[in-house]
């Protein structure tokens, strides 16, 4: 049911030209940036359960749309660091308000069972990134676009 109503909002576009629209792999990445501004790709693709391979595509192309930065490791200089940028986080809030606005007109604004249903689907997504296998996600699952 939450991807349909992703898709149904996705499809909809947003209203402020200013928003950079996202793939759902995509969007994965910048909200685990959000939550940490910098992370290394290693932290990103097991947090998100995306390969390797496919994250260095995707942030790429978060990087071309001025998203984030890639920065070489002041620790370790063959390593990289992922960093937020400015714009990235002005688009989160962008497109957050545009969602919450297009949910909002859906529910009729009845926000009676918000806070529930939030509380709810919190702990879904924390149960299942707990449980999650530790060799990784299954091919067949694997998140790619």
């Amino acid at each position: 049911m939450a991807l349909i109503i992703a898709r149904e909002i996705q499809f909809r576009g947003y209203g402020d030209t200013r928003a950079v629209s996202l793939t759902g792999s995509e969007g994965m990445v910048m909200r685990y940036l959000l939550q940490r501004e910098v992370a290394q790709p290693g932290e990103i693709a097991a947090a998100t359960g995306l390969q390797r391979s496919n994250l260095s595509t995707l942030l790429r192309a978060l990087e071309s749309k001025g998203l984030l930065q890639r920065r070489t490791s002041r620790e370790d200089r063959r390593g990289v660091t992922v960093h937020l940028t400015a714009r990235g986080a002005e688009n989160y809030a962008l497109v957050r308000r545009e969602w919450a606005a297009n949910v909002a007109r859906a529910a009729d604004n009845d926000t009676r069972h918000l806070d529930a249903a939030l509380a709810l689907l919190g702990k879904i997504e924390a149960g299942l990134t707990a449980t999650r296998p530790q060799h990784g996600v299954p091919d067949a699952l694997r998140l790619e676009e």
